[in-house]
């Protein structure tokens, strides 16, 4: 049996504390990351950037088993319509070659901190925009979702998840969205399988 490929398709929030590794060990898949500081998904689909350009031709000259995908921190709150838009084309392309979409749904930024003033949004506010944003993203596009979110909100209540600038994971935040994405897949993968 082949190993299981993993394609993690996002930015920041992806490659800190390098969490992809952190997936390949729980997951023991083969993981690959098409990222870039900041990038919203939206990239990912112009043949035009670079970005895009390497994940268009991954979807249509490799096997992927799971694509999973992360949007920019703010933007499934901010600029909602354009992230289901988006959400719904990586959907389709992501079905169409055979793989499975699973959506890495993020987390507020940290509670009380410079990042959420600047954003003009309130921790609640923006937990609950996310979990919105995307549930129905990840229904629309028959999707798997990996609730990273609430198991940061649980979490930070006893320890601390975040890197100092407040938004970007640390070690151990990392290390718990890593968890929750093996988790998802392989509950997942071991149903299908059987």
């Amino acid at each position: 049996m082949s190993r299981m490929r993993i394609l993690m398709l996002g930015n920041s929030y992806i490659f800190t504390n390098d969490m992809p590794e952190m997936l390949s060990e729980l997951t023991g898949a083969e993981v690959v990351q098409h990222t870039r500081g900041g990038a919203r998904l939206s990239e990912q689909l112009n043949p035009k950037t670079e970005m895009g350009a390497k994940t268009l031709k991954a979807f249509a000259e490799e096997r992927w088993d799971y694509v999973v995908l992360q949007e920019m921190s703010k933007a499934p709150v901010t600029t909602k319509e354009k992230f289901l838009e988006t959400a719904a084309l990586l959907c389709d392309k992501i079905h169409s070659i055979g793989a499975v979409p699973v959506f890495y749904l993020t987390w507020a930024y940290q509670k009380d901190g410079q990042q959420l003033k600047k954003a003009g949004l309130d921790y609640d506010e923006m937990y609950q925009g996310l979990q919105d944003a995307y549930r129905e993203a990840a229904s629309n596009g028959n999707a798997l979702l990996a609730d990273v979110g609430t198991a940061f909100y649980e979490g930070s209540m006893t320890e601390n998840l975040y890197a100092e600038d407040g938004s970007h994971p640390n070690e151990a935040g990392s290390r718990l969205a890593a968890e929750t994405i093996a988790t998802v897949i392989l509950n997942h993968y071991n149903q299908a399988v059987k």
